[in-house]
């Protein structure tokens, strides 16, 4: 195996990774997909009409299909809003990432179960690529193989990033965890509902995110997240599934991983190494959305890869990055803002909430989710929310 040179070796097999992977191997590239396997990310598992449309996913993987979301306050407010004219796809992560993987796999992309240890760089040059496998009998032996490029999709505190991206090792992560529990038979005893979204804002259940009960058809997933190391996010989450009627449910599986907090600074190592998802930092402020984004930054380190090899000229890397934060950076930066503000407070929480009783803020904040796109076609529907929240942010508004 360590003869052996491949055009690119994708160093995690999520959706980052994983489409990374069948975009090259469609493009014609030798390439492998190498990932550990056997971990799956607590995740709610939400996916936009976008991602299904730009990405192929077949209806068969949607375990449920969500048409409405409803907030919750800190004092218990309930505000429903319909999804129209659509719904959000509901995934469990362990079918969809291995669909993804089988697909690059079936394109041409070879893949390879193992744990990446390090990178070195052969006496022309090239790259080469250091993992553990594991064998059947429980013995572990080290391989390697070459790769004029490297993508390093391998998640939240990517070890590609740490050993080849100069600043990677400064970026704040957040930790999410959550509980699959098992749909109850009578869901009229509970506050849930297998074809709603629930998000719930209050300080107990995290000081700076929020709390999710999210339909997954035979299971639900529960879960928080937060900043704060000293908050007991598994406390909080018996507290929400006490809030949902979900407290004698049964628990199937517990997951926590951590999230990156903003994208890095920089993505590639000028060289022959790009990033692409948790490993590059693309989760969404406030939102916590992360596969759309993961998927997007796959395909445009795909992207950017293939025409480095094309032109031999490595300063295309950064055209990842940068057209990733074209496209999206303003939405990243107003989520930011909006997460730092409004999610640090109970009575901002509770404004917050009553803000989202508006039709124009429902309106434009799905169709910018659905769609991944800032709603431009109403100007004046944006004004009228500026000094809606400006009515919230000064107190004139009653909560």
């Amino acid at each position: 195996m360590q003869n052996l040179t491949y055009d690119v070796v994708v160093v995690g097999g999520g959706p980052s990774g994983a489409t990374a992977a069948d975009d090259l191997a469609k493009l014609g590239r030798h390439v492998l997909l190498l990932d550990r396997q056997g971990r799956i990310k607590p995740c709610g598992g939400a996916i936009p009409p976008r991602l299904i449309k730009d990405f192929d996913i077949p209806d068969e993987l949607l375990v449920a299909k969500a048409r409405a979301a409803r907030m919750v306050s800190p004092k218990d407010k309930k505000v429903d809003i319909p999804i129209e004219g659509g719904f959000v796809g509901m995934v469990n992560r362990d079918q969809f990432d291995e669909w993804l993987r089988v697909r690059a796999e079936n394109h041409g992309a070879v893949r390879q179960r193992g744990m990446f240890d390090k990178l070195s760089r052969d006496d022309d040059g090239v790259s080469r690529v250091h993992f553990t496998i594991r064998t059947d009998d429980g013995m572990e032996k080290a391989a390697s193989v070459r790769g004029r490029c490297i993508i390093g999709a391998d998640g939240a505190r990517s070890e590609v990033a740490r050993q080849a991206v100069p600043g990677a090792e400064k970026t704040k992560y957040v930790f999410a965890y959550h509980e699959i529990v098992k749909t109850p038979e009578d869901m009229v005893q509970t506050e849930s509902d297998p074809s709603r979204c629930d998000v719930y804002y209050r300080g107990s259940l995290s000081p700076d995110f929020y709390g999710w009960v999210f339909p997954h058809g035979d299971t639900m997933s529960v879960g928080t997240g937060s900043a704060d190391k000293g908050f007991s996010l598994r406390g909080a989450v018996g507290r929400l599934r006490d809030a949902a009627g979900l407290q004698h449910a049964t628990v199937l599986r517990r997951e926590g991983a951590p999230l990156p907090m903003k994208p890095l600074p920089r993505w590639d190592n000028g060289r022959d190494v790009v990033l692409a998802g948790d490993a590059a930092g693309v989760v969404a402020p406030a939102s916590g959305e992360g596969i759309y984004y993961a998927m997007l930054g796959g395909r445009l380190a795909a992207d950017a890869v293939h025409e480095c090899l094309v032109q031999r000229n490595p300063a295309v890397l950064k055209q990842a990055r940068k057209r990733f934060m074209k496209d999206h950076g303003t939405v990243f930066f107003v989520l930011g803002i909006m997460q730092y503000f409004w999610y640090s407070t109970d009575k901002r929480r509770e404004s917050f909430v009553k803000m989202c009783e508006d039709k124009d803020v429902q309106k434009l904040t799905f169709d910018s989710y659905m769609n991944k796109k800032l709603e431009r076609k109403k100007p004046m529907a944006h004004v009228k929310i500026f000094f809606k929240d400006m009515a919230h942010l000064m107190g004139m508004a009653k909560t």
